[in-house]
């Protein structure tokens, strides 16, 4: 298109080409018209939710007053508390569970309900035949119980709430307009249609469309992800818990509380609260497999105890008693749960706090990390680019940056005068060796500023501008040809398509000294660009991430541009897609089939809004991956909290870090590095006792059995519980026992656990039936050691007997964990100091009891030194086996089971389907939501005895618009004003 225009200086009148400069930046959105009758205002419901006849965020400015019925004067102290009632405080509710019914949520799920059934039938079922209740085992049980759900409820009440973190990072305070005057108020107190001012500092304290703007640049990127200060001007909406960098406005609240831009974020955070996390559902399947077990041979000693030996009803429940608290691994919530708080103390040294201990194990899993880009993978700081300053005159890139300087703010300074200053290193050389005479700040309308200055050195006036490059190029008169035309607007381009935003720069000397004196014209000196840059550890941690197994994608709010600029400098790749295929699915003619080929082919997502974070998370663990996510926003909270582990950078918002998992306190991501390889040191240790416990239960229900079945064998069930407490106490102990972490992602295989438990399980119940046979059927140890056992009648219930028995079983069961802890021969890894020391007192306190234990309860009675010494070499024979059992499993059995799996993923693959190799999350059963820690059951029986806080379930995340906004007008119209 052709224009005449009169450039400064000449004097004819000359035809020149307008030039469109593609900058980088944002679409103005013009206002519309609501296509409704807006003199009713009674809309109906089909009305409000059609966009094409309401949206607030574009409808014109008369039209929001008239929807929300207020007017530029404010409202009445008389209508404000009306619509209090009507909307709600402008905060996020908290919803409460009650403590008691929290603690005993620890007790519901099937170990639990097993231990609590072996409770009621040592005092309940076991009273009668003349003998009193079994009280010292109901006591031992009890105390089992009490303290697994103690520990787990004083984890659940400190790990802190995600909403109420949400809530306090509202503005604390508002200025509003009400009955005509300016006041200050609580923020909580606003209504929509209430009339609010801020300025340069403040908060936005709800979402507002502006009557006023005067030079406001608004920051939110705590809210979409943008990285670049966002100018606002009259009839433009802003968002609750943004930050006003510039400027001074007046705006309309059109939405508060929950239904705020801020309060939807919320609103998804903590929604998975009745769903069960990754390690409850494998303590879900363990659980299972230990409760099959017993369950099978109790119904066995159900029919041959009783239909078959005709025992009377007390005997039999003793033996089904030694099944049931001996078989089931009580202590392993409380066992994985000491494992996972020392685990959260020791990342606290690296300066990484866990809010929540289970998503330690979830992070030794996570396949896929998907990152937030600005302030987590960036600084979130505008800078300069040095290496790519375009010149177009006699001057360097070095002076290019101080004439720059010169035109910027020295205080008060927006973002982008504050990266030209720093530019320069020191500060002060941006009013060395000059006088400042005149200053013009940046305005909306000529954007741009501009400096008049006398050199020091010279005593000559100058000028010199910088701003946008249309701006500032219509203004150069000097030197503005053809070929500097045409190389600008390719540099301006180029910039564009990198996502760097363009800062044109001139200068024109002035004679005289009148500072208001025109020039000898301005001439292009030169261009900056302005970006966000990556952290300095951003780099190498992406590298390391990849090194262990774990792919990254960033997943941004900010233009596509710009994530493809950020990803190439940081080598993720710039193959990236904007968050309209999230909706649309991918095009007819893209190489991928499905959205989820794309999400997985996929680098990263820009210009994503918090339901497309959380979506893109949701779909990759619908995948089959443990998922992570790192964030620093308001906008990053639901997704944060989806995933199986939420990450918040140093410097996040209260937002982010309520909905994380694990909080940053140290800048950079160097540490979630850190992070990965102590939680897959964590995996390896509650691998091992996972195997051990179920190796445990195989071998005490069926060793008993077996000695139940052939000898009518009577085991006292009180020590089978000191048995459990001793193993347990000595188990904790691997909480800090040496193991190497892996170099890939781990994952709960349960069938090789299981088959591990098997084998480990079946040898031992051998060692155990062995010895008793010996023992009733033979006299070899009386003949060979001189050892005897007082005559008693049948001698397979002979107290001392039992008391052999209890030693034999307590001393292999805890020396298995040696085995399982290792993968080689188990003396070739040395274990911790805590776990050998706390295996000699437990086996120290097992002989002793086997010495002197003779208590009147229980059916045992002490034995002499020669027997100790003969078990304790019984089991040494038994032991050095073990090794090599487990070399054989992994030659034969786990080896089958791998390449099985490995067959599966390969056909899946070919068939061109996506191989789930994880645990989805998130997903629970029937069965699995047992585990739960906050159970629907407890929450639906606080309700109904009045324990509860009954409160309305957040809706999930939408972004219709302003929804909300609409839905005041449509409450204000089913409740009129009083005084209307």
């Amino acid at each position: 298109m052709a224009s005449v225009e009169k450039e400064p200086g000449d004097d004819v009148t000359q035809v020149t080409k307008k030039r469109e400069y593609k900058e980088f930046g944002h679409d103005e959105v013009e206002g519309t018209k609501a296509l409704v009758d807006m003199s009713t205002i009674e809309l109906k419901a089909e009305d409000l939710y059609d966009r094409e006849k309401v949206d607030l965020e574009t409808i014109v400015i008369e039209d929001v007053f008239k929807l929300l019925q207020c007017d530029e004067n404010g409202l009445t102290q008389s209508e404000v508390e009306r619509r209090l009632g009507l909307f709600g405080p402008n905060k996020i509710e908290v919803e409460e569970q009650n403590a008691f019914l929290q603690f005993l949520s620890f007790m519901w799920n099937p170990l639990s309900w097993v231990m609590e059934a072996a409770a009621l039938v040592s005092i309940a079922l076991s009273n009668g035949e003349g003998q009193p209740p079994d009280w010292e085992d109901f006591v031992g049980i009890v105390l089992l119980l009490l303290v697994n759900s103690g520990i787990g409820f004083y984890e659940e009440r400190n790990a802190g709430n995600a909403v109420k973190a949400l809530m306090d990072s509202l503005a604390p305070k508002a200025k509003v307009r009400r009955d005509g005057n300016w006041i200050e108020i609580e923020a909580a107190n606003l209504v929509p249609g209430d009339m609010i001012s801020f300025k340069i500092g403040d908060i936005v304290p709800a979402d507002c469309r502006l009557t006023e703007a005067i030079n406001v640049s608004i920051d939110q990127a705590a809210l979409t992800g943008e990285s670049l200060p966002v100018n606002k001007n009259a009839a433009d909406q802003c968002l609750s818990g943004s930050t006003c960098k510039q400027g001074e406005a007046e705006g309309v609240v059109i939405s508060t509380g929950a239904n705020t831009f801020f309060g939807r974020a919320a609103s998804l955070v903590g929604q998975d609260d009745d769903t069960t996390g990754h390690l409850q559902k494998i303590l879900a399947q363990i659980g299972s497999f230990c409760l099959v077990t017993i369950g099978i041979f109790v119904l066995a000693e159900i029919f041959v105890l009783y239909a078959g030996f005709r025992y009377r009803y007390r005997r039999g429940l003793d033996n089904i008693l030694v099944l049931l608290i001996g078989g089931i691994p009580i202590a392993m919530p409380t066992v994985l749960s000491v494992t996972l708080a020392v685990g959260a103390q020791q990342l606290a040294k690296y300066k990484a706090i866990v809010t929540r201990i289970t998503a330690i194990e979830e992070l030794a899993g996570v396949t896929i990390l998907c990152s937030d880009k600005t302030g987590t993978l960036t600084t979130n700081k505008l800078t300069i680019d040095r290496a790519t300053i375009r010149t177009y005159g006699p001057f360097s890139a070095e002076d290019v940056i101080l004439l720059a300087a010169y035109a910027s703010r020295t205080e008060n300074q927006d973002a982008i005068d504050a990266s030209v200053i720093q530019a320069l290193g020191d500060p002060a050389r941006a009013r060395a060796g000059i006088k400042l005479l005149d200053f013009k700040p940046f305005n909306p309308v000529d954007k741009r500023t501009e400096i008049t200055y006398r050199e020091e050195s010279t005593g000559k006036l100058k000028r010199v501008t910088k701003g946008m490059t249309s701006k500032i190029i219509d203004l150069c008169s000097r030197n503005k040809t053809e070929d500097v035309e045409n190389r600008l607007e390719a540099d301006v381009v180029e910039f564009a398509s990198r996502g760097l935003r363009s800062l044109a720069v001139a200068y024109e000397e002035v004679d005289g000294d009148d500072p208001e004196a025109e020039g000898n014209g301005l001439e292009l000196i030169g261009l900056l660009s302005i970006h966000d840059p990556p952290r300095e550890d951003t780099k190498q941690t992406i590298d390391d991430a990849i090194a262990l197994g774990v792919r990254v994608k960033m997943v941004t709010g900010d233009q596509l541009a710009i994530a493809k600029e950020t990803g190439r400098r940081l080598g993720l790749g710039d193959h990236m897609y904007p968050a309209k295929v999230l909706k649309d699915g991918p095009a007819p003619d893209s190489k991928h089939a499905t959205l989820d080929d794309m999400i997985m082919d996929a680098d990263g997502f820009a210009g994503v809004f918090p339901e497309h974070k959380y979506e893109i998370v949701r779909r990759l663990q619908a995948l089959g991956h443990l998922c992570a996510m790192t964030g620093d926003g308001a906008n990053d909270a639901p997704a944060l909290s989806r995933a199986n582990v939420g990450i918040a950078v140093e410097g996040a918002t209260d937002a982010a870090r309520g909905a994380a998992d694990i909080v940053l306190t140290e800048p950079g991501l160097s540490t979630i590095v850190h992070a990965i390889r102590q939680s897959r040191i964590i995996f390896q240790r509650m691998r091992n006792y996972s195997i051990y416990a179920c190796a445990v239960t195989i071998r005490i229900v069926v060793a008993f059995a077996i000695l139940a079945f052939t000898y009518k064998l009577d085991f006292p069930p009180f020590m089978i519980l000191i048995i459990a407490l001793l193993n347990d106490g000595t188990i904790m102990t691997l909480s800090v026992d040496r193991v190497l972490p892996s170099m890939t992602p781990d994952s709960w295989d349960l069938a090789e656990i299981f088959s591990f438990a098997v084998a480990y399980g079946i040898y031992l119940t051998a060692s155990t039936v062995a010895l008793v046979v010996i023992i009733l059927e033979t006299n070899f140890f009386q003949d060979k050691f001189g050892v005897t056992l007082e005559p008693f009648t049948p001698a397979a219930n002979n107290p001392q007997l039992h008391m052999i028995l209890y030693l034999q079983v307590a001393i292999i069961s805890q020396a298995l964990i040696f085995v399982t802890r290792s993968h080689g021969f188990f003396f070739m890894e040395r274990p911790s100091t805590a776990l050998m020391v706390a295996f000699c007192i437990a086996q120290l306190i097992s002989s002793i009891i086997a010495g002197f234990g003779d208590w009147g309860f229980t059916k045992i009675h002490s034995i002499s030194g020669g027997w100790i010494g003969i078990v304790w070499v019984w089991n040494i024979v038994w032991f050095i086996p073990l090794d090599w059992i487990k070399f054989a499993m992994k030659a034969t059995v786990i080896k089958s089971l791998r390449e099985r799996r490995e067959a599966k993923v390969a056909a899946e693959a070919a068939r061109g389907k996506v191989p789930i190799t994880r645990t989805q999350s998130r997903a629970a059963s029937i069965h699995e939501s047992m585990y739960s820690n906050r159970v629907s059951f407890i929450r639906r029986a606080a309700n109904r005895v009045g324990l509860g806080k009954v409160s309305v379930k957040p809706e999930e995340l939408q972004r219709f618009g302003s929804i909300q906004a609409q839905r005041v007008g449509a409450t204000l119209a089913r409740n009129p004003s009083r005084t209307a």
